[in-house]
């Protein structure tokens, strides 16, 4: 029987760890960031750290993997439906609500792992007569990345609905037109 009590003081470490690193990146890139740092922000000794990681890549790899789940789950329906909503307006609410999160998703480079897997396949016929849907795709996703990346700079002083508004405008005259 696995002891409990180890397990969520393992829990609780990795976490005290992972929340460390994410604090520090806030202020400093990740090559000025030491294992020491983490340790002292986490308050845990750095026998503790190398029982969880191998290293601060190891680290960072975790991490991200935890931070696209996460992500995922958001659209963990849809995805499994092969559906797309286009409920940007549900993403911008999450953002708002994790800034800190996603501000380190960007640092860690992490929009460049996450895929786009369903991909409205209808409203691309009916704007784009379902022609070069990759160059469709890597365009919206440089743009709505840019969007985020502008709003969370600006501690997201628009609301949610707001910035959906200004995605919306965007292709606004496009979506009147079919």
């Amino acid at each position: 029987m696995p002891n409990k009590k180890n397990n969520r003081a393992k829990k609780r470490s990795i976490n005290n760890i992972e929340n460390a690193f994410v604090n520090l990146l806030q202020d400093k890139s990740v090559n000025k960031i030491s294992i020491t740092e983490i340790c002292q922000e986490a308050d845990v000794n750095r026998s503790t750290f190398y029982a969880n990681f191998i290293d601060i890549f190891d680290l960072i790899e975790k991490l991200q993997d935890r931070m696209l789940k996460y992500f995922n789950d958001l659209y963990k329906y849809e995805n499994s439906a092969k559906e797309n909503s286009n409920n940007f307006l549900k993403l911008f609410r999450h953002i708002k609500e994790n800034k800190i999160l996603y501000k380190t998703y960007f640092k860690l480079g992490l929009e460049l792992k996450a895929n786009i897997d369903v991909y409205d396949t209808d409203l691309a016929q009916k704007l784009f007569n379902n022609q070069h849907l990759d160059y469709h795709i890597n365009f919206f996703r440089a743009g709505i990345t840019a969007i985020i990346k502008k709003w969370l700079t600006n501690d997201c002083d628009l609301s949610p609905e707001e910035l959906f508004n200004v995605v919306r405008g965007e292709y606004q005259n496009k979506l009147d037109s079919i």
